[in-house]
């Protein structure tokens, strides 16, 4: 693999962290975030005055030399694809897209081909981002297969670390549309006693955990307490409720932190499994009096999760301006609403 060095000198006044004063000082043109340049750090790729230097803390002097020596990007083995993409916006650095439910994101060993990323290749024709060492498109977050709705995807790499930062930040902006079983009230005393879930003004609910893959079942996450897995945080809002007596909702999900099935995971702690959900959704049956056999039909018969992201909000990479994006409701999920008398 082919690596370059690339230099410059520590300005005036430098921050007292090394990290922060790499951050402060790299040549733009590298687009290396902080986060990129800790990993750097750690793999031994920077050097401070001709030595190595590997302690993100360390302090480093006005006028010091550094050299960060970087591997060229190599091509991807995933072939383009001439799958349609519905782009609601592109710029030179960045493109917006509705991702359809039963697409995958990226390329794994079950679904090695008529990804995403297999559309963006065909898309981008070559015109690709190199972050971590590797061309490809710029995926900076993912939804599920069978999650439909918006996805931004980097085209440069000052695109790629930007919009990556502000997932880190947790400062995008993410809401998702959800039919559950079950209607969650402010009132419910079951609520009370679900660790983990508390009301905010507004009737929001909000469920707050730990996430972690599940012991036992490793194609699955489970929820965790008392330090264990990744902190996660969920917000929903009930929009709609649906039969009689009510026995469906229709919520709005919206994501402080972004793990891993992150939505269905917490709706199902929380005693609300996603509608059509094979792996948290659970066993519940709805009662033949709470609606139509129509609905009822069409319940049973839905073939995903229930779930949808339909609006995304960031700062563009390049000036900083707030972009928002609306997606509708796919056709299976409008029908489904229609059916059960939904006015969305």
């Amino acid at each position: 693999m082919t690596h370059t060095t690339h230099r410059f000198t520590i300005g005036p006044n430098p921050p007292a962290r090394l990290d922060k004063a790499l951050a402060r000082d790299v040549p733009e043109a590298l687009a290396l975030s902080r986060t990129r340049l800790a990993q750097l750090l750690g793999a031994g790729a920077v050097r401070v005055d001709g030595a190595l230097a590997q302690d993100a803390k360390a302090r480093v002097a006005e006028g010091a030399e550094v050299e960060i020596t970087l591997a060229e990007a190599a091509e991807v083995d995933t072939r383009p694809e001439a799958i349609p993409l519905e782009i609601l916006h592109e710029d030179a650095d960045l493109l917006v897209v509705m991702k359809p439910a039963g697409m995958v994101v990226h390329p794994a060993p079950g679904s090695p081909s008529g990804t995403l990323v297999n559309a963006l290749l065909h898309h981008f024709g070559g015109d690709l981002s190199g972050i971590g060492g590797e061309k490809r498109p710029g995926i900076v977050h993912r939804i599920d297969k069978d999650t439909s709705g918006l996805l931004v995807v980097a085209k440069s790499d000052r695109a790629h670390h930007a919009l990556s930062e502000q997932f880190a930040a947790h400062s995008v902006e993410r809401r998702y549309l959800a039919l559950v079983h079950g209607v969650p009230h402010t009132g419910d005393p079951r609520l009370k006693g679900v660790r983990g879930v508390s009301f905010e003004p507004g009737a929001v609910m909000k469920i707050t955990t730990g996430l972690a893959r599940h012991r036992s079942d490793r194609q699955k996450q489970a929820v965790y307490f008392d330090g264990q897995g990744r902190h996660a945080v969920t917000r929903a809002r009930m929009l709609e409720s649906f039969g009689n007596p009510a026995a469906l909702a229709l919520m709005e999900c919206r994501l402080e932190t972004g793990r891993t099935h992150q939505i269905r995971v917490h709706m199902a702690h929380a005693g609300f499994g996603l509608v059509g959900d094979p792996v948290y959704g659970g066993r519940r049956r709805l009662s033949p009096k709470a609606v139509t056999p129509e609905a009822l039909a069409a319940i049973e018969g839905f073939s995903r999760q229930a779930l949808h992201a339909a609006s995304l909000g960031f700062a563009h990479p390049a000036d900083g301006a707030w972009m928002s994006f609306e997606a509708p409701l796919p056709e299976d999920m409008a029908a489904l609403l229609g059916v059960l008398g939904g006015g969305r």
